[in-house]
């Protein structure tokens, strides 16, 4: 067998299950930071399997001699003891084929003295350039790898070989035109331009059984410049990466045919009967560029109607479909349809299904759904055989997953069940479904579930989608919920008229609290909540697949598209339209090493640039300053930063768009900088800007420097972005004497500070506050005379994808009843969760502190908000159910259970009781209250702003 990595290596002794189970346990060991010395346990003695000794040094092993590199001499040391005996014994062809940069860490391994390697730089120094992007050198006919030492080493050690000779490829379409079926797409090598069509050629090749011959599909090199847009590599350019080619189907029959008569010649001398079967040929791409040869597989589809080519029937019972592989690689099948539903009926608690087995008698046999072996009744017919296959339905409706259809005769090969030309059937039962549907391979699919709205119609409507379809289940209201990977979601309503129902979406301008805002770039996947509490998916009608409109459509400078991904999930995607030097890593290197220093090199303009969040919000101390200095007239340029166009400021404000190239003209030449976080890691501050820090809080949560990682040897990259960042802070503000000396040590800041208090607890101590808390109430929709409790909860590092609200909502609004409204307001460094209604979910407001302004008790645990609430004179109450092992895992810099302004409680039931007699609960803390107040929050007093504008820019 040889070796996956390509090395032409045989392997000695492990089978292709065995080698996969011995990566998977190294891999799980590394993922989970084991030490080094249970890997190399789990990797045992080098030289046993080439296969695996190939891929544990190009994948898991290899990942992590590179981290033992950078972490200092110590574990360079420890690593060399481990490796270097391993290596010993790897067949020196398994090291002379592995990618480039890798055969040289052993190399250096192996050959130079473990002193120098230790207390040198060395390996270092390889290990930092490779991970660049991929940079070439030919020489002759041959091309090498641009690494250091290549003057100290052999020439031999820097030649690319076909590990390295990988292509990239994607596919942006492959549609049947004519009878013939056309693929288009790009491949190319990174590092490699490809300029021009000039010494570039690729052919398509399909291989299938060893001893049949390939097909090799007519190909030429088209313009691709989104090749060049996607890709990784700066400065190269691959717009003539693209090609097409076309596949003639006959090149398939008469292959399939003659391995058709092959088997069947081998079955009868086994005396069994001949069957017809599978031929299966896998996409390939071998091109030739500026010397260079490369073949891989055709990998990466295009999301949409790529994802799901359609097949084409070539004579009855046989059809030519291209398809993907788990792993994403194309694959061309002629197929037969060997067994074809006919009949599907649900009766008596049985669901019947009736299929034909064209062209065999058989009598005997079993049908398979799944792993599940079920009986079946073979009845001989004109032509073949009819199957009837019974399930029980109370048994498929306790099933999760939808199950795959087979028959087996007696003596024969298994036969995928096909639906062929059968409709689909959906039956409701009570509130699920059983549903006998076709896959993208159109075998048929078994499977029960809670009732799901199909759509059977998308169609624009200037910028609003439309969106009609099928949902049986009961009568009431429905909302449809549109969610983002962030955990943004907006909730849309449902029109139903009987089992119809229709949903206007507008996604240039979707409700937020009011404010109509796009959708933030991305995918946003389609579903909605039952009474019962679950989530139910929405499903594309199978048969409105092939006229479903995919095109994007452009409105106010961002593109958005409907779309079925994996076959039938529909998904609205956003992105914004970006001129095409500003696209993938080439147009931001460009603007990052070419135009932000040539900017620099101007004179700067009077001008403020304000950030909040990367320019995802309208919020915090960064507004105030903005508004006050509107409220005193102050008419120099004003530019915000918006990402993803979250916002529109009010105002005179000019908006640049995040990432572009005003962006970053705008920092480069503006006088004043306003911000509440970290810059771009390509900003550096001139000597005569100036710029104001506000952060977002005082931490009670450790911070900067004092993070645990922050102190290792060597220093991770954030210890030195974050070194960078706060050498070119002018002035950063504090909240109290005791946050300026946190935020001292915690980011080794030693310019000027400001204890003015925080802009944005301003309005916290308004004398409006009344007027301006009623509009943010009648922005929530929440009724007056009601107490408001607010839940925010912060992020945690050790389970930031756990989207539970760890407060019993249900018990709470039980206990309180409807005098009470609850808020709940996640982070987002954490998963959002789905809040259900008897709460309001607030997690997307903008603004935290229009909540802490309406809220009447705050309910959160180690957020900075308890520090801006104590302005407000209200309750505050810890849910620190975790506080032990949050405390050990991230650090706290207060003692929360003898300083905290309020009770400090482990259960939800805790909580929920403290909330139903706040008043005592309140008094009964008032004077540590008071002594929090005083320490940490002395100067919001609702001049903190006026204090920050006169002394930055009166």
């Amino acid at each position: 067998m040889a070796s996956p990595m390509g090395t032409g290596v045989p392997a000695q002794s492990q089978g292709g299950e065995q080698l996969a189970d011995r990566l998977k346990a190294v891999q799980d060991l590394c993922d989970r930071g084991e030490p080094l010395d249970a890997v190399m346990r789990a990797v045992g003695p080098g030289g046993r399997d080439a296969a695996f000794d190939s891929d544990v040094l190009s994948g898991p092993l290899g990942t992590r001699i590179d981290l033992a590199v950078k972490r200092g001499p110590a574990r360079r040391r420890e690593m060399l003891a481990l490796v270097k005996p391993y290596l010993a014994a790897v067949d020196p062809r398994v090291k002379r084929e592995l990618p480039v940069a890798r055969r040289l860490i052993c190399h250096l391994i192996e050959t130079r003295p473990e002193a120098d390697l230790v207390e040198g730089d060395t390996l270092a120094t390889v290990v930092a350039a490779a991970a660049e992007p991929s940079r070439r050198i030919r020489k002759g006919l041959r091309w090498y790898a641009d690494l250091p030492l290549h003057d100290e080493l052999p020439a031999d050690l820097y030649r690319l070989r076909r590990a390295d000779l990988v292509p990239v490829t994607h596919i942006d379409d492959i549609v049947w035109d004519g009878g013939r079926l056309r693929i288009t797409g790009f491949a190319y090598l990174a590092g490699l331009s490809v300029r021009s069509r000039r010494f570039n050629r690729a052919t398509v090749v399909l291989r299938g059984p060893r001893w049949l011959p390939p097909v090799r599909l007519r190909t030429r090199r088209i313009l691709a410049p989104e090749a060049t847009h996607g890709a990784r590599e700066p400065g190269c350019n691959y717009d003539w990466s693209g090609f097409t080619a076309e596949l003639n189907p006959w090149a398939l029959r008469w292959r399939g045919a003659v391995r058709g008569v092959v088997s069947g010649v081998r079955r009868r001398m086994r005396h069994r009967p001949a069957v017809a079967d599978t031929t299966t040929w896998r996409a390939e791409i071998v091109f030739w560029s500026r010397g260079a040869r490369a073949t891989g597989l055709l990998r990466g589809a295009s999301v949409g109607r790529t994802e799901r080519p359609a097949g084409l029937q070539l004579r009855p019972g046989w059809w030519a479909r291209p398809v993907w592989t788990s792993d994403r690689a194309l694959q061309v099948v002629l197929q037969p349809n060997r067994a074809e539903l006919t009949a599907v009926s649900v009766e008596d608690e049985r669901l019947e299904l009736k299929i034909f087995l064209s062209g065999r008698t058989v009598t005997k046999g079993h049908a398979r759904l799944g792993g599940h072996r079920i009986a079946a009744d073979f009845t001989p017919v004109a032509g073949g055989t009819e199957v009837l296959v019974t399930l029980a339905v109370p048994a498929l409706l306790h099933e999760k997953d939808g199950r795959r259809l087979w028959v087996e005769p007696k003596g024969d090969p298994a036969a995928s069940v096909m639906l062929g030309d059968l409709v689909e059937t959906r039956t409701a039962v009570g509130d699920r479904e059983i549903t006998v549907l076709g896959d993208r391979r159109d075998r048929v699919v078994v499977s029960a579930h809670r009732i799901r709205p199909v759509i059977t119609s998308a169609v624009w409507d200037g910028p609003a989608l439309v969106l009609r379809g099928h949902y049986p289940d009961a009568p009431g209201p429905r909302a449809l919920t549109l969610r983002h990977r962030s955990g943004l979601s907006y909730v849309l309503p449902m029109e139903r008229s009987g089992e119809e129902f229709t949903v206007r979406v507008t996604p240039s301008a979707m409700d937020r609290f009011g404010e109509a805002v796009p959708l933030a770039s991305g995918t946003w996947n389609m579903s909605l909540r039952h009474p019962s509490g679950e989530i139910v998916p929405l499903r594309m009608d199978h048969a409105a697949l092939p006229g479903l409109d995919e095109t994007p459509r452009d409105f106010d400078g961002r593109s958005y598209r409907m779309l079925s991904t994996r076959f039938d999930v529909p998904v609205l995607t956003s992105e914004e339209d970006r001129p095409a030097d500003e696209r993938g890593v080439a147009g931001t290197h460009v603007l990052r090493r070419v135009f932000y220093p040539a900017q620099r090199t101007e004179p700067l303009d009077d001008a403020t640039v304000y950030v909040v969040n990367d320019g995802r919000l309208y919020a915090d101390s960064v507004r105030a300053v903005y508004e006050e200095r509107l409220r005193r007239g102050d008419d120099r340029e004003h530019i915000w930063i918006v990402k993803d166009g979250a916002f529109v400021p009010p105002g005179p404000a000019t908006v640049v768009r995040a990432g572009s190239r005003e962006h970053h003209a705008a920092l480069a030449r503006s006088r004043h900088i306003v911000t509440n976080a970290f810059l771009p890691a390509w900003f550096r501050a001139r000597e005569d800007q100036v710029v104001l820090q506000t952060w977002h809080g005082t931490p009670a949560k450790r911070i900067g420097n004092d993070l645990p990682h922050m102190t290792r040897d060597p220093r991770p990259p954030i210890w030195h972005r974050q070194a960078a960042e706060v050498r070119g802070w002018d002035l950063l503000l504090s909240q109290s004497p005791w946050a300026s000396e946190i935020m001292r040590r915690a980011f080794g800041y030693k310019g000027e500070i400001l204890e003015s208090g925080l802009p944005r607890n301003d309005v916290l101590a308004s004398p409006e506050r009344e007027a301006l808390a009623a509009a943010v109430r009648e922005r929530l929709g929440l009724a007056e005379g009601k107490r408001v409790v607010l839940y925010a909860p912060t992020y945690r590092d050790y389970d930031r994808k756990n989207a539970m609200v760890k407060l019993d909502l249900a018990k709470a609004r039980q206990a309180l009843g409807a005098d009470h409204e609850l808020l709940v307001r996640a982070h987002p460094m954490q998963a959002v969760p789905a809040v259900p209604d008897i709460a309001h979910d607030v997690t997307t407001y903008p603004d935290m502190a229009d909540l802490l302004l309406v809220a009447d008790v705050l309910v959160t645990d180690y957020s900075s908000a308890m520090f801006d609430f104590v302005a407000t004179g209200r309750p505050v109450v810890l849910y620190a159910y975790d506080l032990a092992k949050y405390s050990s895992k991230r650090g706290l810099y207060i003692d929360l259970p003898e300083q905290a302004p309020g009770p400090v409680l482990s259960t939800s039931a805790e909580v929920i009781e403290a909330l139903r007699s706040i008043d005592e609960v309140a008094a009964a803390h008032a004077d540590r209250y008071d002594a929090f107040r005083a320490a940490f929050a002395p100067r919001d007093d609702g001049k903190a702003t006026a204090r920050v504008v006169d002394r930055l820019f009166s």
